[in-house]
């Protein structure tokens, strides 16, 4: 007997539409991207985060599917460490464009187990696939294979260096609920006081989201941080923030500014040495907590104690809505590197009735 009591989560879906329509794709721009690794931050520039997530909103709004952009390509998805959400979302996104996965689930089925380089490795890949999705535990794992790769790549996550991808989708999420943040001139109403709860400089998702959120600065009224580390940025991100002239302030707990910010992002752990460690109590989001009316919280999943259930029919979940849009994010920058965007309907390039 199903309980009546328990009623299953808002399933918060983000309209694209509005985001598609503040303009038609800028295909010269997206057409940069074509052949180019696709590494960390450095590697995306303003206009190409936003035409990225603008060709984003317009394939979740159009069907595509019928016009096979991806058609006799294929996409390695070499996953040397756990993921689920990442890794279905990338191969979901090639799929429904009508490419072909050969998929590396788990690095232990690989050579890497008989001591295998990722050098010799990554010219295998050269041989059997069009784009190399990777992720790696080691730091320096991107560095090492791209020297030997003949096609593309992406990162999908490598220890505690970046997580461009996620970043993408965690920026696409946030302009589909508020398309004006991409203005260079957003009105003072759209301006957002921004929360980041977690240490940047050891958690991967949370340094690309970071580094990402400066591409947005005149819609950043002002950045928090909240870490129990006293440098928690690390030496690049520090200078990119300094540079920025964000207002910028570094606190060890929630309380008192919870109630202060229009967006929190929250992440799980963070990789510290050998180890992971999770955000400490102060960090922790429930239910019983005070929010800023109309606040949003962004996770990028998967979670523990430091997102509460509770949270989940609130208006406060962004999170899942985050995730829903992850595959169209990935789609965009696929077709991108893959220089398909010739393969996608006309409407996309022409400018909005």
């Amino acid at each position: 007997m199903v309980n009546s009591d328990k009623q299953p989560p808002i399933r918060r879906r983000l309209d694209p539409r509005p985001l598609a329509q503040t303009g038609h794709c800028r295909l010269e721009v997206l057409r940069r991207l074509a052949g180019r690794p696709i590494v960390g931050h450095a590697d995306l520039d303003r206009d190409e985060v936003i035409e990225l997530c603008r060709l984003a909103a317009h394939l979740e709004s159009t069907e595509v599917a019928s016009h096979h952009p991806l058609d006799g390509l294929v996409v390695i998805t070499a996953f040397f460490e756990p993921s689920t959400r990442t890794r279905l979302s990338f191969e979901s996104a090639a799929l429904r464009l009508d490419g072909k996965i050969l998929s590396v689930p788990d690095g232990k089925v690989t050579g890497i187990a008989k001591g295998e380089s990722l050098a010799d490795i990554g010219e295998m890949f050269n041989s059997y696939g069009d784009l190399l999705v990777m992720r790696h535990p080691v730091t320096e794992a991107t560095e090492e294979i791209v020297e030997h790769l003949a096609i593309p790549m992406i990162n999908a996550g490598n220890g505690s260096g970046e997580h461009p991808t996620q970043a993408l989708v965690d920026w696409y999420t946030l302009l589909k609920w508020r398309p004006e943040l991409a203005s260079p001139t957003p009105s003072e109403d759209a301006r957002i006081d921004l929360a980041v709860l977690g240490t940047p400089g050891s958690m991967r998702a949370v340094k690309s989201f970071t580094f990402a959120a400066l591409h947005f600065r005149a819609a950043i009224r002002s950045l928090t941080v909240v870490s129990e580390m006293a440098d928690p940025f690390g030496p690049e991100l520090a200078a990119a923030v300094e540079a920025s002239g964000i207002d910028v302030r570094v606190v060890n707990d929630l309380d008192p500014p919870l109630q202060d910010f229009d967006v929190i992002y929250q992440n799980a752990i963070a990789l510290l040495g050998d180890a992971y460690k999770e955000l400490n109590d102060g960090c922790r989001l429930s239910a019983d907590r005070e929010f800023k009316p109309g606040a949003v919280i962004l996770h990028p999943l998967a979670r523990r104690e430091e997102l509460d259930t509770s949270l989940d029919r609130s208006e406060h979940n962004l999170y899942f809505a985050q995730a829903a849009g992850a595959v169209f994010v990935r789609q965009a920058l696929m077709v991108s590197v893959l220089d398909r965007l010739g393969r996608l309907p006309d409407s996309f390039s022409e400018r909005p009735r």
